[in-house]
């Protein structure tokens, strides 16, 4: 290859931003090391109350969302995102340990394009992540 340059795409390695809002510790950090050892970009937030700000300066190319949160609900949260012209398009995973009859229908027409019930399979959820970009 002399002369020419070797040009290799990116498109499948491209590092995606993805906000986690969960409230338990440990789920939150599986959840950004998994999503960082696939190479995203995870920014966690503790405190539902703080998670639509963080996602307006954050930029997320995905939202990863706990149903069940102290102080505001999962629910209010996707309905929050919806309402707003720059996040109104993300893609939302809702993720819940409460998996009763007729959440997912629930979850769903809040808004959530994806929901997963916990406790979490680790290929199921980088399946239902990748599915989402």
């Amino acid at each position: 290859m002399k002369g020419n340059v070797l040009t290799i795409s990116m498109a499948e390695t491209v590092s995606k931003r993805v906000l986690v809002v969960e409230d338990n510790e440990l789920n939150l950090k599986l959840f950004c090391d998994l999503l960082r050892a696939h190479g995203h970009d995870a920014a966690p937030v503790r405190d539902g109350r703080e998670a639509f700000a963080r996602a307006r300066e954050f930029n997320p190319d995905l939202i990863i969302t706990d149903i069940q949160l102290p102080h505001v609900t999962g629910l209010d949260l996707i309905a929050s995102f919806r309402a707003d012209e720059k996040l109104a398009s993300v893609p939302i995973m809702a993720v819940t340990a409460y998996a009763g009859l007729g959440d997912e229908e629930r979850i769903r027409a809040a808004g959530a394009s994806a929901y997963v019930s916990k406790p979490i399979s680790v290929m199921r959820f980088m399946e239902v992540v990748n599915g989402l970009f």
